[in-house]
């Protein structure tokens, strides 16, 4: 046996040591090596021993793939492909072989350790994928999604396997490229879930139409694809030198074998562990390390049967109840430091091995051919299903973009056929570089077309005051929690269903993703049909109770629709929108983010993130409800009446504040002040705006009918100042006070009320009654009137929306009295 000493010590070597280890006539010799250095003090290099050297690389490692993230992700580029420039920029096609700093850096003597904790890493982020998983959308996929997900399979794959047959029969081909050139076609076709979900979650559209079509298609077409794969490899692997003749039937059986024992046994210990924890309770630590030892042992035995020690954790994770309470504390506990710290190394040492200086003309050319081949193949394969369905041509374009992305597990799949000597070094090189390049380029084009608003954009007006007062009023309510119920229980009360004029009223109760790749939207149905199937059930059962006792006590004039959404937080308001577009909503109410109660204020930045959202896109007009809780008496109030203030100014927002106003003066036991605010100096510029208020004035008045409880009153003021003191003169009179959301910063009114806008979600008035300076007790409701395109197009209104400044301090205690 001869002997190779390797004289390069750089991590762009990566794959030649690979190639060196797995010969039976290579050695690879270095120098011992130290493991933990005595300190510079006793001139001691660090980077010649192998702990500092290990977490000098983890630590770099993941310092620059933040960093490339962080330069990258706004551009619209997943997290894949910031991880793999990474490595390429610190392999040979940037430094060359020979590189001293990376020698020193990334010297030869680290490379076994350095990718045993990288593909440790994968290990753990690969078995979190399989806890994300929902198999449950399998069932749950529709026709379409079914003929997208088995067309992007079949149409890539023949196309490649014919373009193949035509490479090998007309060109002449280096050997290693010619055996391995049907693999090759082979592996340019993988479409994986995972991938194609964690773009969909960069790109912030997995709530959208055509997220959750991509994430359907993709777990058909991802497990096709992996069962092939899988096979197919296994079947290579038996063939591989050194294995027996009848190696084939053992690996299949021990795979079988493992697969049953994780299904039929250690599944059964995981729900028997979700069983032993309390409703609320977190997971017992013991339950995690069990877990643990679990995925351990099947990559073990994965190893051990001849499957990649990827193929147990996979298998166990997708057995693995997702969600909470085990799921979600998995993820909780792993994903962080997972994905910041183990899987950057794996990165860098994975597209370290790319140099494209030692790749020929002729092979950049045929992998190239394959991977363009194999893209519009998954194109047409998702765009003709999806434009038999009468999806437009733009969205049918931007989902077969997204189907055709590439990521982890097909660097996975690659490096295995590299393991087995299926793709030859030069093509492994490329075909990891076009899979950076591919990426790269396909997900900022997505970004760029394809807008998810659009879905819910609508040039019909949706709003109370719109809607015909002796027809139904449909209202949906977002619930971030238990404690927001009692408050909307009793703004509906206010709303005053009758026969005449009923509500129907849609709760959701939002919950953050977590646990899970696939968002969820529950109906929770009135019979409490398969209420049991769901995890995220019990959450909302005390919501769902509450609600459909007050339908009950209300039968005949309300109907309530009861929701459950659970997404990640920067795309919960797609959920909403959608809803609201589908529904025929006229207004959506959302909790305040900040909320009061005896030991103070509490804020929720998330919450706030999501309103903001919704504030900005939702297709009807919106109302922001500021809960001050039900805990002093407020003072110089009837007690016989509820008594509701609104301050109008005049604008779209106002107009329909007054709207919701009139409806529940209906109610008898609601008293309605309405103080209209007259500026003596300014001069209203549209004189279309002027008749509108007038309008919407005058039906409110006519509607009271001299009601005595009822009051109109005008306010005449001159500046700010004046109008400042109106409000303060009046916050402390209600128990609930209605304002407009925008008013133009431009009127003398509002001038230098900008300067001290502290939440700019409620506008300047809503502002002034929240804001940390403010004695007022009473709750508020900030309404905005749908914005169509065009309504607004104030520089003043879109600055409203955008800038947010966060203050907590600490808030009087005060009352909102329910109705009974």
């Amino acid at each position: 046996m001869s002997t190779r000493v390797f004289m390069h010590d750089s991590i762009g070597s990566t794959v030649n040591a690979r190639e060196s280890y797995n010969s039976n006539s290579s050695w690879f010799c270095h120098r011992l090596q130290g493991l933990k250095s005595r300190g510079v003090f006793y001139h001691d290099n660090p980077l010649e021993f192998g702990g500092p050297l290990l977490l000098a690389q983890l630590s770099i490692s993941a310092l620059l793939s933040a960093f490339a993230q962080f330069i990258l992700t706004p551009l619209g580029e997943s997290a894949f492909v910031s991880h793999m420039l990474v490595g390429i920029l610190m392999g040979p096609t940037i430094w060359g072989k020979n590189n001293t700093f990376l020698g020193k850096l990334f010297p030869r003597t680290s490379f076994y350790v350095n990718e045993t904790f990288g593909f440790f890493g994968c290990m753990l982020f690969m078995f979190l994928v399989g806890v994300r998983m929902d198999l449950g959308m399998i069932s749950r996929t529709g026709r379409k999604a079914v003929a997208i997900g088995v067309f992007t399979v079949l149409f890539p794959v023949g196309i490649n396997m014919v373009m193949a047959s035509l490479l090998k029969k007309n060109v002449k081909l280096d050997p290693g490229v010619e055996k391995s050139l049907y693999f090759m076609a082979a592996l340019q076709c993988i479409s994986s879930f995972h991938v194609i979900g964690c773009v969909l979650a960069d790109l912030k559209l997995l709530n959208s139409e055509l997220g959750r079509l991509a994430a359907s298609s993709s777990m058909i077409s991802g497990i096709a694809t992996w069962i092939w794969m899988v096979v197919g490899l296994t079947i290579r692997q038996s063939k591989y030198r050194g294995s027996t003749n009848n190696s084939l039937p053992w690996m299949f059986f021990s795979a079988m074998l493992m697969l049953m024992t994780i299904v039929c046994i250690l599944r059964p210990i995981m729900h028997w562990m979700i069983r032993q924890t309390s409703e609320g309770k977190p997971i017992k630590e013991s339950y995690i390390f069990y877990i643990f030892l679990m995925m351990l042992g099947c990559a073990f035995f994965s190893e051990i049967i001849g499957q990649h020690f990827m193929f147990g954790p996979i298998i166990l994770g997708v057995a693995l109840p997702d969600g909470p309470p085990l799921g979600s504390a998995l993820v909780n506990k792993l994903e962080s430091f997972v994905s910041s710290i183990l899987l950057p190394t794996f990165f860098v040492f994975t597209g370290a091995g790319i140099d494209l200086a030692s790749i020929h003309g002729l092979t950049f050319s045929i992998v190239e051919l394959l991977a363009l081949c194999s893209f519009v193949g998954k194109l047409l394969g998702t765009m003709l299903p999806s434009l038999y369905s009468k999806m437009s041509l733009m969205d049918a374009f931007s989902l077969g973009l997204i189907m055709s992305v590439q990521g982890i597990t097909d660097v996975l799949m690659l490096q295995q056929a590299a393991l087995l000597y299926i793709v030859d070094k030069q093509s492994y090189s490329m075909m990891l570089a076009s899979m950076v390049l591919l990426t790269g380029t396909i997900t900022p084009i997505v970004k760029f077309i394809y807008n998810p608003s659009k879905q819910y954009m609508s040039s019909k007006k949706r709003t109370i005051q719109q809607a015909a007062s002796n027809s139904e009023l449909r209202l949906l309510s977002c619930i971030y929690h238990q404690d927001n119920t009692p408050s909307m229980i009793n703004l509906l009360k206010l709303s005053h269903p009758t026969t005449s004029n009923p509500i129907c009223f849609y709760i959701v109760h939002l919950i953050e993703l977590a646990g899970r790749l696939s968002p969820l939207l529950i109906y929770h149905r009135p019979d409490n049909r398969d209420q049991d199937s769901f995890q995220y059930s019990n959450q909302s059962d005390h919501i769902i109770k509450a609600f459909r006792q007050f339908e009950l006590q209300k039968r005949g004039t309300l109907m309530v629709n009861l929701f459950t959404a659970v997404s990640p937080y920067a795309t919960m308001h797609d959920e909403i929108c959608t809803l609201a577009l589908e529904k025929r909503v006229s207004m959506v109410i959302l909790p305040f983010h900040k909320q009061w109660s005896l030991h103070g204020t509490e804020e929720f930045a998330n919450q706030r993130i999501v309103n903001r959202n919704i504030i900005r896109k939702a297709p009807c007009s919106i109302g922001i409800f500021v809960d001050k809780r039900t805990l002093g008496v407020v003072t110089s109030v009837c007690r016989n009446f509820y008594n509701i203030g609104l301050i109008f100014i005049g604008g779209s927002d106002d107009r329909e504040a007054l709207a919701l106003a009139t409806r529940m003066s209906n109610h008898p036991d609601v008293a309605v002040t309405v103080i209209r605010v007259i500026d003596m100096n300014g001069k209203r510029s549209h004189s279309l705006e002027r008749e509108l208020d007038s309008d919407t004035v005058a039906e409110f008045k006519g509607s009271i009918n001299n009601q005595k409880h009822h009051i109109y009153k005008e306010q005449l003021v001159n500046d700010s100042v004046d109008l400042v003191g109106v409000v303060r003169s009046v916050e402390n009179s209600f128990h609930l006070i209605m304002v407009g959301r925008y008013h133009s910063s431009e009127s003398p009114l509002f001038m230098r009320l900008t300067e001290w806008n502290e939440f700019p979600e409620l506008g300047y008035l809503g502002d002034m009654l929240v804001a940390s300076d403010s004695e007022c007790e009473a709750s508020v409701l900030v309404v905005q009137q749908q914005k169509i395109a065009g309504d607004v197009g104030s520089v003043n209104h879109r600055h409203l929306v955008d800038e947010f400044a966060v203050a907590s301090t600490p808030r009087f205690n005060a009352q909102v009295w329910p109705l009974s």
